[in-house]
């Protein structure tokens, strides 16, 4: 592979024009594709496999038409103190509002609150419902300004109104500012580390166009292959990330070929030939966890897990072929400044920041190894607390309108009121249906935790019914998913009595359920991605205990990731520094997020790393004098390469919307276990204590293993391989000490 990447680099280099025009017509070819391309679909919701969903389908085949996806909003009205909502004028007022909402071209119908009966029982809370005939997205400003101006005149007239629903809801906004200063910091730990322009611009620039080229292509296919426009937020995110650290390792080992006296051209071709197969198969290890998402079970985590390996692959490719063509056009530009003014190239000493960090823990790798794995374990307890959840309008700052109306709701009408429970009851089986329904009805009723029942509504067949369930409790309280829990089970005795069937099913229950769904794929998910990432570390690394040592590493930076995340955004630590205003429990995705990505990004590092390592010991270094050469040549950059992750992902941490500060937070506190205790303190540790038994392999399992050279080391025997032609006339291929 090594002298494959070797050539494929000259190549490039040499042919740079080709290899740029070519990358821009691949752009612009998908960007025509996206241009000319139908409209994304909805996003899909659907979640096969679970009871909630089950009973959402059945109640689209029993309830022709009765599928409501449009718009809706909640206006709900709170009375000035002392006062009650159906005081005369109070009255007088929503009912204007409702009247005004409702003379809307777009609008399906609206409730008053007097009509449905949608009274506090002390009467100072109310809400009327408005709903549309088309989606949120499809609303048009003038839908949306029509309604906001019939809400400002009730506040005018004293009333507290506050809006729940998707019609008028916040739209999250990924970090703002905040994400911008992110990237910001990113270029200049580029600059720092690289000393000029040229070298620190390069990298955001492949990665630029390699997310360019992904997301025009997922534009191109979204409607052949059903992907949403928010298929492309993970592949954007990864895309950026994943391109640049590929970008940096090729530049930063093209400027250490380049301290060795070789020539632009032929260092191109090593740092390829070398650093190109890190990438390859760093590479190959995020789309392992990216396409290992599918195992879930749920198609938007498959899709969205599959756009974002599409991704990383971009940026690999990008990384083999466009980033040694722009070496060609600037060989020297990428350069320090030091060295263009020097006019030659001095090579850095074997005494550096990393081989001094490898000798101190080379040292002492026990304690080194104790302390980084007892404070990683006990980061790591509050998992054992984990509580899993959908949040929803609670989560949402209090500037929100939605969380202030889920507020007023909770406080008129209970908590569990803004997380009723659906009942869908299948009747067919029953002698007299409705009698059947009824008696399901009063079961329900009087089950510890239900607060009330709604009647029942039956299908034109009158075999199907629905009513609802309010809990006593609100939506993500353990205490809710117990009664979910409670219904489910004393089940069979009710249906064995009726001979009727009954499904649990809403937006409390789904949530509920597709938390423990990702709950139970969590084991499954970490076992594959982890089994067939052992698998491809042996293969690079020639080794059983070095991907093993990989993989123990992983699960402590992810656990004690996790950990903190449930400290802050579920106990409520430092929780007011990250302006979290409500705990809660944990989004159910992000374990699953979590484990993927960071994964992903750990094996980056731990193929870099170990890589310079594997390469000292092939060509004849001690174990011990390995691991101070893999530091030497790649700790500085790693750490680089790290700190633009978390730096990119804080910016996350910015958001407004609770999720997202949970995910950039979780990501990014990630990164600095992982890189910064397991790469730097872990790994070195347990490769000092190991010796020469880290790099022991079985000899059957070395000749079943097929091999490749990701060292390079066919690259030191010059004779075996057959140099490209030079280029005529080239100023590229000079040496830097004669410009």
């Amino acid at each position: 592979m090594a002298t494959f990447l070797y050539r494929l680099g000259r190549t490039a280099f040499r042919r740079r024009w080709y290899v740029a025009l070519i990358w821009v017509a691949v752009l612009g070819a998908v960007g025509f594709g996206a241009a000319k391309a139908p409209a994304a679909p909805d996003a899909s919701n659907s979640m096969p496999g679970i009871e909630s969903q089950k009973a959402f389908d059945l109640m689209e085949q029993r309830f022709p038409g009765a599928k409501a996806d449009g718009a809706n909003a909640r206006i709900v009205f709170v009375a000035p103190d002392g006062q009650k909502i159906t005081a005369a004028e109070n009255k007088k007022t929503i009912d204007k509002l409702v009247d005004d909402a409702a003379d809307g071209s777009q609008v399906a119908g609206a409730v008053s609150p007097f009509q449905a009966n949608a009274i506090s029982k002390d009467a100072t809370t109310a809400y009327a419902t408005v709903t549309y005939k088309v989606k949120a997205d499809d609303l048009t400003d003038a839908s949306k300004n029509h309604l906001k101006d019939a809400i400002a005149q009730a506040k005018h007239a004293g009333l507290t109104v506050e809006v729940g629903g998707d019609a008028l809801a916040t739209q999250p906004a990924a970090g703002g500012a905040a994400e911008g200063i992110g990237i910001a910091i990113a270029a200049l730990v580029l600059l720092i580390t690289f000393g000029s322009m040229t070298a620190a611009g390069l990298p955001l620039l492949t990665a630029l166009l390699g997310v360019g080229v992904s997301m025009a292509a997922i534009m191109a296919l979204s409607s052949a292959f059903g992907l949403s426009s928010t298929t492309g937020t993970l592949a954007t995110m990864l895309g950026l990330a994943c391109g640049i650290d590929y970008a940096v390792f090729i530049v930063s080992r093209y400027r250490e070929e380049r301290a060795k006296g070789h020539t632009p051209q032929e260092a191109a071709g090593l740092a390829t030939g070398t650093a190109g197969s890190a990438v390859v198969f760093a590479g190959l290890t995020v789309v392992i966890a990216l396409a290992g998402l599918s195992v879930i079970g749920i198609p938007m985590l498959t899709k969205m897990g599959l756009a974002a390996a599409g991704a990383v692959m971009v940026g690999v490719f990008i990384a083999l072929t466009l980033v040694p063509a722009l070496l060609g056009f600037w060989p020297n530009a990428v350069l320090s400044r030091k060295a263009r003014k020097r006019g030659r190239i001095k090579e850095g000493g074997a005494n550096n920041g990393g081989s001094r960090w490898a000798r101190f823990v080379l040292r002492r790798p026990l304690p080194v190894l104790l302390l980084s794995v007892v404070g990683l374990g006990a980061l790591a307890i509050p998992v054992t607390d984990l509580q899993l959840g959908m949040p929803g309008d609670e989560a949402k700052p209090t500037s929100t309108t939605e969380r202030r109306a889920y507020d007023d709701l909770a406080k008129g009408f209970g908590p569990g009121f803004n997380g009723p429970l659906s009942i869908v009851i299948d009747a067919r089986g029953a002698a007299n249906p409705k009698a059947a329904v009824t008696t399901i009805e009063k079961n329900i009723k009087t089950t510890d935790g239900v607060v009330s029942v709604s009647p029942a509504r039956f299908n034109p067949a009158g075999d199907t019914a629905v009513f609802s369930a309010v809990p006593s409790t609100a939506p993500t309280d353990k205490k809710t998913q117990d009664l979910v829990k409670t219904i489910r089970n004393e089940r069979p005795a009710t249906e064995a009595s009726t001979h009727a069937e009954f499904e649990v099913t809403g937006t409390t229950a789904l949530n509920i359920d597709m938390a423990q769904k990702t709950q139970n794929a969590l084991i499954p998910y970490l076992i594959v991605v982890v089994g067939l990432a052992i698998v491809l570390l042996m293969v690079v690394f020639r080794s059983i205990l070095v991907p093993v040592k990989a993989a123990v590493g992983f699960l402590l930076s992810v656990l004690a990731a996790l950990g903190s995340v449930v400290a802050v955004f579920q106990w409520g630590w430092l929780a007011s520094l990250l302006g979290v205003e409500t705990t809660g429990p944990i989004m159910s995705l992000m374990p699953i997020f979590l484990v993927g990505i960071v994964f992903g990004l750990a094996m980056d590092y731990e193929v870099f790393l170990v890589a310079r390592m594997r390469e000292a010991y092939v060509h004849g270094d001690s174990p011990r004098q390995a691991v101070e050469s893999g530091f030497r040549h790649s700790a500085r950059v790693v750490v680089a390469a790290a700190l633009i992750m978390m730096a990119v992902f804080s910016g996350f941490i910015g958001a407004s919307e609770s999720m997202i500060k949970m995910i950039g937070f979780g990501l990014a506190i990630a990164v600095l276990f992982d890189a910064f205790v397991v790469r730097m303190a872990f790994v070195p540790a347990v490769l000092a204590l190991l010796g020469k038994a880290a790099w022991w392999m079985p000899r059957p399992l070395d000749r079943i293993l097929p091999k490749v050279d990701v060292e390079g080391e066919a690259l030191t025997q010059q004779s075996t391989i057959a140099p490209a032609p030079p280029a005529h006339d080239d100023p590229a291929t000079r040496e830097p000490a004669r410009t």
